[in-house]
């Protein structure tokens, strides 16, 4: 009989946000698949969770998937995680979910932290229908996948790094209007968590003139969302 996947997610900042599901299941597993045993060893240690870890990232899962695999199908049970959030989600963790289903290996996903959501929630923007892109190509298809969603009229959300997210944001007015309604969220459920809201104009300029830190997520109104509220910059503290 083949054992089971569980495919846990992990705080994204706030280490209360682990659930005490999540603890059991990572202790009971017979192995935990980690993106960074390094990073993901404070977190196992804090929860007194003893579960061997081996590494399994974008740089090894193609070598790697068969021999997980195999383990599953002698009957192990296995546990995904990240370095924070759920995994599949801009994080390793599809390939190995799609050839669990492709060997009838069942898969259990535990629900917990990601970043978007609390991003679409905090932003004040529709949230009925809503685009996740993840991050965006850097170069090849950008150009075409910016076009496209300046034409869509549902809220849609992008994850990108600090050190990019003024000229993503440039790039965003350029294409979608500078009056667009938009929000910026940075590190989500720690000390300094903020979000700014304003037109993607005003967000270019705030940004322009206050480097961002921490993990950033970009969330803009849809087309047919109108204009409204100006920048509060005493919400964002550097």
């Amino acid at each position: 009989m083949s054992g089971r996947l569980y495919i846990v997610p992990t705080p994204i900042g706030n280490l209360s946000d682990m659930t005490p599901r999540a603890v059991e299941v990572l202790s009971q597993v017979s192995l935990i698949l980690a993106e960074d045993t390094r990073t993901s060893a404070t977190l196992m240690k804090h929860f007194n969770i003893t579960t061997p870890m081996i590494s399994h990232h974008k740089y090894n899962e193609h070598a790697e998937v068969g021999k997980i695999i195999d383990r599953l199908k002698s009957g192990e049970n296995i546990a995904l995680i990240s370095d924070a959030g759920t995994p599949g989600v801009s994080d390793p963790g599809f390939m190995l979910s799609r050839e669990c289903r492709r060997d009838g290996i069942e898969v259990e996903t535990l629900p917990g932290a990601t970043a978007f959501v609390p991003a679409l929630v905090n932003s004040g923007l529709p949230c009925d229908r809503f685009v996740f892109e993840g991050f965006l190509p850097q170069k090849k298809g950008r150009a075409t996948r910016l076009a496209s969603l300046a034409e869509d009229p549902r809220t849609f959300i992008i994850y990108e790094s600090p050190l990019r997210v003024a000229g993503t944001l440039k790039q965003l007015a350029e294409v979608c209007g500078s009056d667009r309604p938009a929000s910026v969220s940075r590190e989500i459920s720690k000390l300094h968590e903020t979000t700014v809201r304003a037109t993607l104009g005003e967000l270019t300029a705030f940004f322009s003139a206050n480097q961002a830190r921490g993990e950033i997520v970009i969330v803009v109104g849809g087309k047919q969302i109108a204009t409204e509220g100006k920048i509060h910059k005493n919400k964002y503290k550097d």
